[in-house]
């Protein structure tokens, strides 16, 4: 019985959802329809980061920047081509090409991914604190090439005006799409293998797991999504700019995994829930008081009474709904 009903508890979260997003479409105005697209941005950022920091134990600070890559990329295959030759210096193949949103989204991810594996295999023989450096490292150095690569970014000027071709459906569609393939991966003999990586590298490799393999393909998986994830942005918002993708992101995403629990899926999507919908609660405050930054500093409160009082997050590891599973039987 607990695995026909375990087996139905996905299809019914991904019908609740489909309802969930029709019914808001239909009732909510379009200024809460940006801020649930934004917030499922979060959770497809925050989950996928669960994939390269809680499953293998890295403690990358770089997703932004394979967020900026992917939402480069996907917004350059969209870009409408009469614009492109007045704005941009393509190759000619590239600057009469205009995707579809889909296949666009597929390739920002790719190359995000690509640009991850690159990456993967030059710093990944580091750890701890010296990777987390590494990988800002990265990150400035994506902001700097933005800027100073002009002729195909606009450099600091950022690309403006993309089509608005972010919706909740895309949204939701991509933070099914996650969840499923981080929750696959989790329960799979390669989803042990990364946890084992993480709680004891050295058993681990003594078992004949390869560690630099494990933790690359961690990498790779979380940096496709973070660069689908910067597409939807990018044609969410209609505008992609170096610095939309800033260290600061790369904290508030790695609280939103550290708070929900490293390793744990539903913490992170809980987090991400949280931590966004805070975040847009206080911006307007922000605006009206002329004090910038409450949003961060709270986070940030709320990070250090994590660490002091429940290091393990909210969940740990765990998932409530395979917890309950298990102590039924």
């Amino acid at each position: 019985m607990n695995g026909i009903r375990n087996r139905l508890i996905f299809p019914a979260l991904i019908f609740c959802g489909i309802g969930f997003v029709a019914l808001a479409r239909g009732t909510v105005n379009e200024y809460i329809l940006s801020i649930i697209n934004f917030v499922g941005i979060y959770v497809i950022l925050a989950v996928s980061l669960n994939i390269t920091n809680g499953f293998s134990g890295l403690f990358s600070l770089g997703h932004p920047g394979f967020m900026a890559i992917g939402g480069y990329v996907t917004a350059i295959l969209t870009f409408p081509v009469a614009r492109k030759s007045m704005f941009l210096e393509l190759p000619q193949w590239l600057a009469n090409l205009q995707l579809p949103f889909f296949p666009a989204l597929i390739i920002g991810g790719v190359c995000a991914g690509l640009t991850a594996l690159l990456v993967g295999l030059a710093v990944l023989r580091l750890r701890g604190h010296y990777l987390a450096v590494a990988t800002i490292g990265f990150l400035i150095i994506v902001q700097v090439l933005i800027i100073n690569w002009e002729s195909v970014t606009r450099g600091p000027l950022g690309l403006n005006g993309l089509p608005a071709l972010t919706n909740m459906w895309w949204v939701y569609l991509w933070v099914v799409v996650t969840v499923y393939v981080s929750w696959k991966i989790k329960f799979s003999s390669y989803g042990r293998r990364m946890l084992s990586v993480r709680e004891d590298d050295m058993a681990a490799q003594c078992l004949g797991v390869n560690l630099f393999q494990t933790r690359v393909a961690a990498l790779v998986i979380g940096a496709c999504f973070a660069g689908v994830a910067g597409g939807l942005w990018a044609h969410l918002v209609t505008a992609i700019t170096p610095m939309s993708f800033s260290v600061i992101m790369a904290f508030n995403i790695v609280v939103m995994v550290v708070v929900g629990g490293s390793g744990s899926i539903t913490g992170s999507f809980i987090a991400a829930i949280i931590f966004s919908v805070l975040t847009e609660i206080f911006s307007p405050l922000e605006e009206a008081f002329n004090v910038y930054g409450i949003g961060e500093i709270l986070m940030a409160l709320i990070l250090i009474l994590i660490l002091i009082y429940r290091p393990q997050g909210l969940f740990g590891s765990r998932e409530p709904g395979v917890l309950l599973a298990r102590n039924n039987q």
